[in-house]
């Protein structure tokens, strides 16, 4: 014999509600990551000086995040955050019909980053290690 206590349909729409909600908002603050490393970096001018035969050059960083992605100047690109440490990020992205790539940044100092990321820029991979020294304000 089972003994079941019936509960009313609007206490188990509640539920429902509550449930529901609770499962849409779980996603959003797992995948809500601040990236606070890039934006705890002095502003201003960064040199870039790549490892292998790529030419060194300048960016303006206001953010910081614009050291994520080197090879590609799309806006258009979706991110997500594989890492977001106090001293460390990863992240990689994909950008609608130029390519894709994920980008290590580890902070030694605020003005001071050591990179390296891969992907696919077009049809051509890529894969770069550089170190990147704050150079004075943007021009």
């Amino acid at each position: 014999m089972r003994l079941r206590k019936k509960l009313p349909q609007n206490a188990l729409r509640a539920f429902g509600g509550g449930a529901a909600a609770l499962c849409l908002l779980a996603p959003a603050a797992a995948q809500a990551p601040s990236l606070a490393m890039l934006d705890g970096l002095e502003k201003g001018e960064w040199a870039l000086k790549f490892r292998d035969s790529t030419p060194a050059r300048k960016i303006c960083a206001r953010t910081g995040r614009e050291l994520l992605q080197l090879r590609h100047t799309a806006t258009n690109c979706s991110r997500y955050v594989v890492e977001d440490g106090s001293n460390e990020v990863t992240v990689q992205y994909t950008c609608p019909g130029d390519g894709y790539g994920r980008t290590n940044i580890r902070r030694e100092t605020k003005s001071l980053v050591q990179i390296s990321g891969q992907g696919i820029k077009g049809d051509i991979p890529f894969q770069f290690s550089a170190e990147a020294r704050r150079s004075g304000p943007c021009p």
